[in-house]
């Protein structure tokens, strides 16, 4: 079970959601609990990190005592029996000295390398982890938490998103805390944070408290994986945007997976990727309605549904390249080449498409990667004979229509342009995946929400 940031939102969410692990250990069920950082506290240590890069030590301070005093509040909330709460005030306490020392460092050197980043985020779940451990134990349960390196997720040294090493990890988890739960303990295994095989902390990427369940989930060979949200589930589209969407209740893991790459927030890109060949179910539910359905991610395919499109989804901040020249029309390798500069600086690209001249190439990348990116294009490519021109625009999202049912029926991109022209919206680039799961397509990021209305009410997803 994952528990999200707003699930463990103040101390009352905190016993809310032990109550919910308490409820089904009492039931006979082993179960691990991963728990995110408290609401907020991930992106406000990564602004200190940025700002303790410019020198600004006066500001770790200050920085350090409001974050001690919010996680001593929230504990003092929710830890009734006053011996659990003198060891969980002590460890939060300790853990902030040393995040401290860390924010010094930064300051001092006045760099903040991938490196060091991931260390400063891992704080965040090195500081909740052990007030959920203590709720735990104040509700009547054996709990233990620990690191998800302790645990013994291993990853590569790809700091920021790194990858884990499936075989290491695997064995490493089985060995510490198979033993934990035979003697009917709860490991709460702090998320996001996991170890390179030199003992070197990394992150899996921001929101990858999921990754850290859906790995422990495949290295243990769970039964099903809960990712507990403050939302009921996967939804048709952001209910921020689109106010009549709705919880979809079951998707296959291949829908589940393009929803989440292309910006559906419940769940990580990459949280599925592990349980999916074990074939584990991932359940998203509703922390505060724990007994709501929520969404269901099982198997390869999901009983035909009339709904043809499952979900509308949008991805921000992110920001289009063109790379163009005639002289690129007919040259092998161009695009091999665009891309291994690319991949040099460390951008992800998210959508590609390419004219059918082969006149033009034109993707898109996270939008604060956009400086470096067309920068090591103009270094190496630019001005060479075939590249005359790179252009970029960085006020673009993605807009993407998820669904199986899209494979083989005609029309349906018609149907989908067809209503984002009639709002006046203009599509600026267009890509459908080749697992036809999905249709995505470039437009100004004012016209993203307008265009994600549109198809909502095109393909009737509404409530």
């Amino acid at each position: 079970m994952k528990f999200g940031g707003t699930s463990l939102d103040n101390g009352d969410a905190i016993v809310r959601a032990v109550g919910i692990v308490r409820e089904y250990r009492e039931k006979g069920h082993q179960v691990v609990v991963v728990p995110s950082a408290l609401s907020g506290v991930t992106d406000a240590l990564d602004n200190i990190g940025e700002k303790a890069a410019t020198g600004d030590i006066d500001g770790v301070s200050t920085f350090v005592r409001g974050n001690l005093k919010l996680h001593n509040k929230t504990a003092t909330e929710c830890i009734r029996n006053l011996d659990i709460l003198d060891k969980v005030l002590g460890a939060i306490s300790e853990t902030s000295k040393e995040l401290e020392e860390t924010l010094r460092s930064v300051g001092r050197l006045r760099e903040l390398t991938p490196r060091a980043r991931d260390f400063l985020l891992s704080f965040g779940e090195k500081l909740s982890a052990p007030i959920v451990s203590g709720v735990a134990v104040d509700l009547g349960l054996m709990a233990q938490w620990l690191t998800g390196g302790d645990a013994g997720i291993t990853t590569d040294e790809n700091f920021g998103e790194a990858n884990p090493l499936m075989d290491v990890t695997t064995r490493l988890v089985k060995s510490r805390l198979e033993p934990l739960l035979k003697d009917g303990k709860v490991p709460i295994v702090a998320g996001y944070g996991a170890c390179s095989p030199h003992g070197i902390t990394t992150t899996l990427g921001r929101g990858g408290s999921d990754y850290t369940a859906t790995l422990l989930g495949a290295a243990l060979d769970a039964d099903e994986v809960w990712i507990w949200k403050t939302v009921e589930g996967l939804m048709t589209a952001d209910p921020n945007i689109e106010p009549k969407a709705r919880t979809l209740r079951k998707l296959s893991y291949a829908e589940a997976c393009e929803m989440a790459y292309f910006g559906a927030k419940a769940i990580h890109p990459k949280a599925l990727l592990p349980v999916w060949d074990k074939q584990i179910p991932v359940r998203i539910k509703s922390s505060i309605d724990p007994s709501s359905e929520g969404t269901l991610v099982a198997g390869d395919s999901v009983e035909r549904s009339e709904d043809i499109v499952k979900a509308i989804t949008l991805v921000a901040k992110v920001a289009m390249i063109s790379v163009t020249g005639a002289g690129m029309i007919g040259l092998p390798g161009m695009a091999a080449r665009v891309f291994r500069v690319l991949g040099d600086t460390g951008t992800n690209i998210l959508m590609i498409s390419q004219s059918s001249s082969d006149a033009g190439i034109s993707f898109i990348v996270p939008r604060e990667k956009l400086p470096r990116a067309t920068n090591a294009l103009e270094l190496g490519i630019l001005g060479t004979e075939p590249v005359k021109n790179i252009a970029s625009e960085n006020d673009v999202c993605v807009i993407a229509a998820v669904g199986a049912e899209m494979k083989g029926t005609p029309g349906v991109a018609a149907r989908v342009f067809k209503a984002v022209a009639d709002e006046g919206v203009n599509v600026r680039m267009i890509a459908q995946g080749s697992s036809e799961l999905n249709i995505s397509f470039v437009v100004a990021e004012k016209d993203g929400p307008k265009a994600v209305r549109a198809l909502h009410k095109e393909f009737k997803l509404g409530t």
